[in-house]
């Protein structure tokens, strides 16, 4: 047995490492002809949706974690970007990103990762925006956090190359933990006790994922892989989705940071808000 998980090991690994090297490269290349400046710009003119879709788009093309999104949005608030919007950003960046759902359409099918887009765009803005009718605008604390990332810079293939690599190593240790995980559950889980006691259509596995997965902080790097070799042990994809949402578009690192910009009553809503999202998201994929 341990031979067959090693080769799944290796078969996995080298899969992700080279769909996530390639298409990194490729997105560090193309990101400094994207216009950050005007779409900063947009957020704080246009129509609420218009700036709602801007603030998705944007999400797409800033491949953040969690932790590494508070400063893009200390800097929207700071420019005085519309709250709704802001926290739209918050939601999305973590969970959209074009390089994490490349690597799903190739191993959970494009349609998952279709469906998975539609739904997270759409209860990012609604859940942005309800925050927002809500009064959550006045729990922000007036701070500014030292540092911003820095995006908009045009690369040369050199300079893409080595931010491939500098993002590399930051993620790839995330990448084989999947991998290994994936190989474990593949080689070592029995398939009648995943599909018996977290497959079918058992409606508490959802909100029970949605729960478990803030305090895991397994990122979409991670959980792909996961997600795979639990789908393919027979765990139902409802679940799994609602999982990878919650510890993807929360963490513990993330709610500490937060504290630092947003009153207890925010961190609150934006925990609930993650795992509200998570939940719906699962249940979305009953009807899908």
């Amino acid at each position: 047995m341990s031979i067959a998980i090693l080769q799944d090991f290796l078969s996995i690994a080298l899969e992700l490492t080279l769909l996530f090297f390639g298409i990194s490269f490729v997105i560090h290349l193309l990101e400094g002809y994207i216009p950050y400046d005007k779409m900063q710009s947009l957020l704080t003119k246009r129509h609420p949706l218009s700036g709602a879709l801007i603030a998705v788009a944007f999400a797409f093309v800033t491949p953040f974690c969690s932790c590494s999104t508070i400063p893009v949005v200390v800097s929207l608030l700071n420019q005085k970007v519309r709250f709704g919007i802001v926290m739209i950003f918050l939601f999305a960046s973590p969970v959209l990103d074009l390089t994490i759902l490349t690597l799903m359409a190739v191993t959970l099918g494009v349609k998952v990762a279709i469906s998975y887009t539609i739904i997270t765009t759409i209860l990012s803005i609604l859940i942005g925006f309800t925050l927002e009718k809500l009064g959550f605008e006045n729990q922000v604390k007036q701070v500014m956090v030292k540092g911003e990332v820095e995006i908009g810079k045009k690369r040369s293939m050199k300079e893409a190359l080595q931010e491939t690599f500098h993002l590399m190593k930051i993620v790839y240790p995330y990448l084989l933990l999947g991998a290994g995980i994936g190989a474990i559950i593949h080689g070592a889980v029995p398939t009648e006790w995943i599909s018996t006691y977290m497959g079918g259509d058992k409606w508490w596995l959802v909100p029970l994922a949605a729960i478990i997965g803030i305090p895991l902080y397994i990122r979409l790097s991670t959980m792909i892989p996961i997600s795979q070799m639990l789908i393919a042990k027979g765990m139902a994809l409802e679940p799994v989705m609602a999982l990878m949402i919650s510890s993807a578009g929360a963490s513990l690192p993330e709610i500490t940071l937060l504290h630092s910009i947003f009153r207890k009553k925010l961190v609150f809503a934006f925990i609930g808000s993650v795992m509200t999202m998570a939940t719906l998201s699962g249940f979305l994929f009953y009807i899908i």
